[in-house]
């Protein structure tokens, strides 16, 4: 019996994948390849150029070799689903069926790629230690990332028994509620179990990826969930609060609770990756009151009629609040025009602009001292 029949044979929910996520939808997206007597698949983690995917008759060894775009966006990706050519030796994947979500970094090389980090993921869990300061900077980037994903973020504040004063805990909640609008906050603890069941709850619909940097603890939450050692933990240095990378590569589980979760190394440098949607949802506050302001192209910075700078003025918004969004609209729009000449040129005409206001601006001032010195002012 060809794949094809058997798929018809058997209804989603008892579909060998179902618990890593198969319906309907990617039944359809499969079909075409299911004529050809390919199977579906979903990989569980990639490495130099193979990957291990889990298919209706077990998990098999593929070969990436016919799936190599000159994309670094579509390349093969823990949590792609896949169709594969199981029938020989190597097996091999075939093609990516379309991704739903995609998260996405920029690269540290000089190349000015993305790289893809997790693919069809519903929850996007934002992993912060609370055992250092809290950088709400580092957060509200992970947030970009996460919503221009299309993913749901979450934000877990790991090892809340560090915290034993509640009140301190619900201040230290609240400042990371200030920065991430329309984003569940959990203090969760792995030791006392506090936050566990709210977090279970949330990972048991979908995938979910855990994101964070090493030593968050990202991996003792997945053994928690998963209700075994699965990942290897490493105790975070005292001094920084900092972890060596516990995991190497990024895996794809399925919990015993239901939902699939997908574990990551910890990330030392998040860039963002073409993500003004992101940026503007993390910053929606913003971007609502430059709604109000006079000229559409308001910089908010010295225009008047500016509805943002009045808000930093009487308190509402905060200042780092402020600089934090044009720190990061600008190193987007720095990643974005390296690969779009148009906006290369529009930024070039800006920076022009800006320098011509400037110089007048400073001929005025020196105008006006030399006027005061010949009058002796």
């Amino acid at each position: 019996m060809s794949f094809a029949s058997l798929q018809a044979s058997i209804s989603t929910s008892a579909h060998p994948l179902a618990p890593y996520g198969w319906d309907d939808d990617w039944a359809d997206a499969l079909a075409p390849y299911a004529a050809q007597g390919l199977l579906p698949g979903r990989v569980l983690r990639v490495d130099r150029g193979q990957c291990d995917v889990v298919t209706p008759v077990g998990i098999v060894r593929a070969d990436t070799e016919f799936v190599v775009p000159h994309d670094p966006l579509k390349v093969v990706c823990t949590g792609d689903w896949v169709a594969v050519d199981a029938a020989g030796d190597p097996q091999y994947v075939r093609t990516l069926l379309p991704r739903r979500t995609a998260f996405a970094r920029s690269t540290s090389s000089k190349r000015s790629e993305g790289q893809i980090l997790a693919a069809n993921v519903d929850h996007a869990i934002i992993t912060v230690s609370l055992a250092v300061e809290l950088d709400l900077g580092r957060v509200e980037r992970f947030l970009a990332l996460a919503w221009e994903s299309g993913a749901q973020p979450l934000v877990v504040l790991s090892k809340a028994d560090l915290v034993p004063d509640p009140v301190g805990l619900s201040y230290l909640v609240e400042d990371v509620e200030s920065v991430a609008p329309g984003v569940q906050v959990v203090p969760v603890s792995s030791q006392t179990g506090e936050g566990l069941d709210v977090l279970a709850a949330v990972v048991s619909g979908g995938t979910s990826v855990l994101l964070g940097t090493s030593g968050a603890g990202k991996s003792t939450l997945a053994n928690t969930l998963l209700g075994e050692d699965a990942m290897a933990v490493q105790a975070a240095r005292d001094v920084d609060g900092k972890g060596r990378h516990t995991t190497t590569t990024r895996n794809l589980l399925v919990l015993p609770g239901g939902g699939v979760l997908i574990d990551t190394p910890g990330l030392r440098g998040v860039g963002l990756w073409d993500a003004e949607t992101g940026v503007g949802q993390v910053f929606s506050e913003i971007e609502q009151l430059a709604e109000e302001c006079r000229f559409h192209d308001c910089a908010h910075e010295a225009e008047p009629g500016c509805a943002v700078a009045a808000a930093v003025e009487d308190g509402t918004l905060a200042v780092r609040r402020l600089e934090s969004y044009r720190k990061l609209l600008r190193e987007n729009q720095r990643i974005v025009a390296k690969t779009d000449a148009r906006l290369r040129a529009e930024m070039l005409k800006d920076w022009k602009r800006k320098g011509a206001e400037g110089r007048a601006a400073m001929e005025i001032k020196r105008g006006g001292r030399a006027r005061e010195s010949r009058n002796g002012w």
